[in-house]
């Protein structure tokens, strides 16, 4: 890998982050950084304007990069875009630093280089994060650990499915809390690769990851897991559906996409139940 790496800033409306974020992470960002209300800068770095986000995909390559940038150009016209190239290491060291350790319920979730500030009686969780989703610390992530913790609690040995499993956080969490069969999924190969290391490093080999369709995953869950995104919760809600024996928890959800995406799933026979809340982000808890 060279030395440097490219960086694609882009400025827009805030309720355009989320397509701009699915849009880089499809056009091949190792990573992504968000700047927003809800994941507000670190200190000596330039925050977003009112009512605006910044999302900032890394890039090791020019050409993915200059294709990416062209297409958010096209597809978000209005966005202020800008391509530069950073030197390799400041990026590895700064972002080490903004990576946190979570403690959910029993869970702690962190990456290897603060185990040490784990609490002694916690579960541990070490995820070492590769620039995938999912290292524990996103309020969306922190929100399902908490119904995963609840949910294993009160039904040990449940099986477990956990749809865009990401770095398989909550399929290793669940199985560490008494589950018993995992099955985690993605469509990103990428995310299923970090999702198998991880199940390997937390000693939890026998959970089933892999980049299967829902269709060809066999059976029925007693909980199913899907952090994903609105829109695409919405879209995935008949294939999800079959899957739930007992509870579905969704997120992902921002607070203003709650309505749409219960509605979609009240639709296929479930009962929205309580769920939960972390800033603008919501969690769906759904029962059979």
């Amino acid at each position: 890998m060279s030395q440097t790496y490219l960086s694609l800033t882009v400025e827009l409306p805030e309720e355009a982050s989320e397509a701009v974020q699915d849009l880089l992470h499809e056009s091949g960002a190792l990573g992504l950084e968000v700047r927003d209300r809800e994941t507000p800068p670190m200190p000596g770095v330039r925050g977003p304007k009112q009512g605006e986000a910044i999302v900032i995909g890394y890039f090791d390559d020019r050409d993915t990069a200059e294709a990416a940038q062209a297409e958010v150009q096209e597809s978000h016209p209005d966005a202020r875009v800008a391509l530069d190239e950073q030197p390799q290491q400041d990026w590895s060291n700064e972002w080490k630093s903004l990576i946190k350790s979570v403690h959910v319920g029993r869970l702690w979730v962190g990456p290897p280089w603060d185990v040490a500030n784990a609490p002694a009686d916690a579960v541990r969780l070490v995820i070492e994060p590769k620039m995938a989703f999912g290292t524990g610390d996103h309020p969306t992530t922190a929100l399902c650990l908490a119904a995963v913790d609840a949910y294993m609690k009160d039904h040990p040995g449940a099986s477990v499915l956990d749809v865009g499993t990401g770095t398989g956080v909550l399929a290793i969490a669940a199985k560490k809390l008494g589950a018993g069969r995992v099955v985690g999924t993605d469509n990103d190969p990428t995310s299923v690769e970090l999702a198998k290391e991880n199940t390997t490093d937390n000693g939890t080999p026998d959970i089933d990851v892999s980049g299967k369709e829902l269709t060809l995953v066999e059976g029925t869950f007693d909980l199913v897991l899907a952090n994903i995104l609105a829109n695409t919760l919405i879209e995935l809600a008949p294939l999800i559906a079959p899957k739930v024996k007992d509870r579905a928890v969704l997120a992902g959800v921002l607070a203003h996409q709650r309505a749409d995406v219960e509605a979609a799933y009240r639709n296929l026979g479930f009962t929205v139940l309580e769920g939960a809340q972390q800033g603008e982000w919501v969690r769906i808890d759904l029962k059979r």
